[in-house]
């Protein structure tokens, strides 16, 4: 048969296939893939003694070598080659140029990979072909733009990479890669090594290096395994030429990757692998704006840091080349690329993924689960599971840039303490500095500063500063300690001539410090330590650290070469490396910023906890804007510069629930929105919505409309501390849920597909979501609605806030929604300590325990009425309704000590 036909899901036992929906724009007209049509034109028969001498002479022939191929194939491995047929040879003019092969339309075009993936181009059959590709107009487009079917696509035999050799290793198997053709990239490496490390169980690890020359690598830590896993939940076969990589998972077969479906490029600039994928459903691959679950409709996703406020089909401030998938079964895998260079991410509907970077190697995981949460735990096994926040960060906090001094920023706390509205720390943005330097504060209308933190710490409340990277460059010499001394320590980055980098950004002409240098962590902690000695802050808050630059690349622009316009540029904004940040071929200590720009954020984050657990004595307490994996060991995050607006209201959960499962919990949005002025309801409803961000922060911009609390009508003020006050009930259960993420990888923010796998309503839901495993959040996300509809997944739910319960077969439920309530259900068989609510045993005891008391406890679903209810063997006052909920009052037990509660 034609060639093509090893890119079909049957081909290769594809568990998704059933779940993909039809989509008349990638439908192949069956004519195109009918099996009978003959690959050559029929002739006319010379004779018909002619004709039965060549079909018995053809028998003959065809008999032996059925029989050899027999034998042959039989002492092969079984899975070898599997995709491997007849390839059709290339057909050239008597002028030499090359023709389209026929296989070309029978490629159906849900399977056609992107031979000429450059933004901005269109492209003609001529610039196809030079690339000895096929090119086919799609019918339903009037040109080759962004996220459509690929004019220009790979034939079945586009030359790639032949495995030369393959042989047996302590952790697995070692192999030689060979390419005999060039592409179209320059500098193709043309000998690699492959290394594939059976690491754990449910872990694979893949490495694909060029072995004459160390190539940029990604420097953060991850495992280092000496013994091979002993019972892999994979298997992993190879083909040959052209070389191809198939990992499936041992119990189903369910093929979870498999590299034969388009040709492997790995040149200096240009690294590219496609793969399948098991089904459509696919989440991750951070940051940009998108639904939780991604459309793979050829949705391209670039990766590079970049500061720009959210928006969709952009890169935005993190990268995060990491991606869950759930298959048709309900099982789950993930796969982690560990590469730092600018990228884009492709998918399309076959499924499948392209992955195209400009630099670094193949260094890929897959994670087999099989559940969605095991997953995740395996991903944070590699790159690191999340920092335990103190305990104050889980309270309310209040921001804006353009409180403008420290008196106005005093009074929005003492009205937050006059009207009883819970609030546990208080930020300023960069206002509060110096002419917006870093380590200053402004002496004229900040000058009570150090004696609103003083005043902070008497009432138990803290204080949080935003820093920028950016240190002036433009201070009379002498006066400005950060630079000077950073200046004598070398500890800025450099423009590709040796001299420090010049940017611009809120002080005017800046360095840039490099955090790749442990020199510069001791610096920063030498300005931060001397900064605290002055203003007594409990946090810092990391900002404009893509790195953010007013220029493009710097004061005197960047030179003009490969690093600043390599072969290929993903779909960046702006366009080019260099937009808005610092240049490409700046000189870092450890690589060029090219290989490390998206590691800017991580690296700061890193200088900035080790210099807070220094200075603090406690766990350090960081919000960075820019992250990449293992950020949450370091830092927590938030989605940056949002809009007042309902859809970024909406949007905030899809967000929360991405970074929960890339291994940063402690997330959120800025509450009733950054950018623009607030409306009442909105901002009523976001708060509402607020109180279950792991992260809950009000943030408001400069000039706008007020939108602390209490700034609004009573009733207003009255809903939202109504809400405030119900996630300072729940403490105690948010803490452990950050401790199961601490230890175990947990996530805090649940998406609903977690805890129900078997549900296939529940995968694309984002509009709602669980608080571990046992609280369902239900927001109102529109405006002018007293209701809102939720899908409950089958079972028996309780109405939080007065019992009552819900019994669902897994549909969805409209519910009553006021002004003044957000829905919060309680998931059956569960047990939530709120504050101060717990049934508890002392694991281990802290300092932070003897804080919290319990007060009261609420058992919901006790079906008969009890007689008489006992704490720690003493009789105790308690309270029965209609509706099964049993409340026990008055306890004033300490979280400190034991305690048993019971009813007969």
């Amino acid at each position: 048969m034609v060639s093509y036909k090893r890119l079909t899901p049957e081909e290769v036992h594809f568990s998704g296939a059933a779940l993909l929906d039809p989509d008349e724009s990638t439908d192949t007209d069956p004519k195109e893939v009918n099996p009978e049509l003959p690959l050559l034109p029929q002739t006319r028969r010379c004779s018909v003694t002619g004709a039965l001498l060549t079909l018995g002479g053809l028998i003959v022939v065809l008999s032996g070598i059925w029989l050899l191929g027999t034998i042959f194939w039989l002492q092969k491995p079984p899975s070898t080659e599997p995709h491997r047929p007849p390839l059709p040879a290339v057909a050239r003019s008597p002028n030499g140029t090359w023709l389209q092969p026929e296989s070309c339309s029978q490629i159906p075009e849900a399977w056609r990979f992107d031979c000429y993936p450059e933004r901005g181009v269109v492209v003609t059959e001529e610039m196809c072909h030079a690339r000895n590709c096929c090119f086919i107009q799609h019918s339903q487009s009037k040109s080759p733009g962004r996220n459509g079917v690929p004019w220009c696509f790979y034939t079945p035999d586009y030359p790639s990479y032949e495995l030369v050799s393959i042989s047996d290793t302590e952790m697995g198997k070692v192999g030689k890669l060979l390419r005999n053709k060039k592409t179209y990239y320059p500098k193709d490496i043309d000998a690699l090594q492959l290394e594939v490390l059976y690491e754990e169980d449910n872990r694979l690890r893949v490495r694909i290096t060029d072995p004459a020359e160390k190539r940029y690598e990604v420097p953060i830590d991850v495992p280092v395994v000496q013994k091979k896993a002993s019972n892999p939940s994979y298997t992993v076969d190879f083909i040959k030429d052209p070389f191809g990589l198939i990992v499936k998972r041992a119990q189903t077969g369910t093929v979870l990757l498999n590299t034969s479906i388009a040709p492997l490029f790995y040149a200096d600039q240009f690294l590219q692998m496609s793969t399948s994928l098991p089904s459509r459903f696919i989440y991750g691959l951070g940051e940009h704006r998108s639904n939780f679950l991604h459309d793979i409709q050829w949705n391209t996703l670039t990766m590079w840091a970049r500061d720009v406020p959210p928006m969709e089909l952009t890169n935005l401030y993190g990268v995060h080349p990491f991606y869950l998938s759930v298959e048709s079964d309900g099982m789950a895998h993930g796969f982690f690329m560990l590469n730092s260079n600018a990228m884009d991410v492709a998918l399309q509907p076959a499924p499948a993924i392209t992955w195209r970077m400009i630099g670094g190697i193949f260094d890929f995981y897959v994670f087999l689960g099989p559940d969605p949460s095991s997953v995740i735990a395996q991903y944070l096994d590699v790159v690191g599971k999340p920092a335990m926040p103190i305990y104050w960060a889980l309270g309310y906090h209040l921001c804006r840039w353009g409180y403008k001094s420290s008196e106005k920023t005093w009074d929005v706390v003492k009205e937050m303490r006059n009207y009883g509205i819970p609030q546990d720390v208080q930020w300023n943005d960069i206002d509060y500095m110096d002419h917006a330097l870093d380590f200053t504060y402004d002496t004229m209308n900040f000058s009570t500063l150090p004696d609103l933190v003083k005043d902070l710490h008497r009432h138990y409340q803290h204080y949080v500063m935003i820093l920028d990277p950016g240190i002036s460059n433009s201070q009379p010499s002498g006066s400005y300690w950060p630079f000077d001394e950073g200046k004598k320590r070398g500890i800025f980055i450099n423009d590709s001539n040796g001299e420090i980098l010049t940017g611009k950004v809120w002080p005017g002409l800046t360095a840039f410090p490099d955090f790749s240098n442990p020199d510069t962590h001791e610096w920063w902690y030498q300005n931060l330590k001397s900064f605290h000695e002055k203003v007594p802050f409990d946090g810092v808050w990391i900002d404009m650290n893509e790195p953010s630059n007013f220029f493009d690349g710097s004061i005197n622009g960047c030179p003009d070469n490969e690093l600043e316009n390599p072969p290929y540029t993903p779909g960046i904004l702006g366009g080019t490396l260099k937009a808005k940040t610092v240049c490409a071929s700046a000189r870092q200590k450890i690589s060029t910023h090219y290989n490390i720009h998206s590691l800017y954020g991580l690296m700061e984050a890193k200088a900035t906890e080790s210099a807070l657990r220094k200075i603090t004595d406690k766990r350090p307490f960081v919000i960075s804007r820019s992250t990449f994996p293992s950020q949450g060991r370091y830092s927590g995050h938030w989605l940056g510069d949002n809009r007042s607006q309902w859809k970024d209201l909406a949007t905030s959960i899809p967000g929360m629930l991405t970074f929960n499962i890339l291994g940063i919990p402690l997330i959120g949005a800025d509450i009733c929105g950054f950018g623009g002025s607030t409306t009442e309801e909105l901002c009523v409803r976001w708060t509402q919505l607020g109180a279950f961000y792991p992260f809950s922060r009000n943030h408001n911009s400069i000039d706008e409309q007020d939108q602390e609390p209490t700034a609004f009508s009573p009733a207003a003020r009255t809903a939202m501390k109504e809400a405030i006050l119900l996630r300072y009930s729940l403490f105690p259960y948010l803490y452990t849920l950050f401790h199961h993420a601490h230890i175990s990888g947990h996530t805090v923010a649940t998406p609903l597909l977690f805890q129900f796998p078997n549900d296939e309503k529940t995968y694309g839901i984002d509009k709602q979501f669980l608080l571990g495993k046992s609280l369902l959040v239900t927001p109102v996300l529109e405006a002018g609605r007293d209701y809102v509809v939720g899908y409950f997944p089958k079972g028996l739910w309780y109405d939080f806030q007065t019992g009552d319960s819900l019994i669902s077969s897994g549909e969805e439920i409209n519910l009553q929604a006021p002004t003044d309530k957000i829905n919060l259900h309680l998931r059956e068989g569960s047990v939530i300590p709120t504050q101060n609510t717990m049934t508890s045993e002392v694991l281990h005891n802290h300092e932070e325990a003897t804080y919290i008391t319990v007060e009261t406890v609420s058992f919901y679903g006790v079906k008969n009425g009890p007689e008489n209810v006992t704490v720690n063997s003493q009789e105790a006052t308690f309270t029965y309704r209609n509706n099964q909920v049993l409340t026990v009052t008055d306890l004033g037990l300490n979280l400190s000590h034991n305690f048993t509660i019971s009813w007969m």
